[in-house]
């Protein structure tokens, strides 16, 4: 039974398809034109708008994924991946998002806002432990 079973795993091996890269190179840049066209739909001011493209985007990773499957590759692959940056790179390169520098504030303000909290607390202690002995009250 067991020489069978492994007849049957170095059969289903052998059937396997290897991924044509050329099939799937040849075919991706179709998405690319799809989305390409769907873009133009946006004005280019509102390119770095998630919201204003997503459903494009979205076709466009959906479009990617079938074609990489069609050919038997995974997906994402390399090719796949520089094929998308390469997208990315067309649309995108002017998106770039701006850090923040974080700065802490003066320190008459950074005392106060550590103090606050220091007293407040120091005030409930103090107002638990004068409750606690008169227990009289409550």
């Amino acid at each position: 039974v067991n020489g069978l079973v492994m007849l049957g795993f170095a059969g289903a091996r052998q059937q396997t398809n290897l991924c044509n890269e050329s099939l799937m190179l040849e075919k991706l840049p179709a998405c690319g034109k799809s989305f390409e066209e769907m873009m133009k739909k946006v004005d280019s001011k509102k390119w770095c708008n998630l919201t204003e493209f997503i459903m494009y985007y979205d076709n466009f990773t959906q479009c990617t994924e079938r074609e990489a499957n069609d050919a038997s590759c995974f997906w994402p692959n390399p090719l796949a991946e520089g094929f998308i940056t390469g997208i990315h790179k067309q649309f995108f390169s002017n998106c770039t998002s701006e850090k923040v520098h974080w700065e802490d504030p003066p320190d008459e303000i950074l005392i106060t806002l550590i103090l606050i909290p220091v007293m407040l607390t120091c005030a409930m202690i103090t107002l638990v432990v004068w409750c606690s002995k008169r227990s009289d009250i409550l």
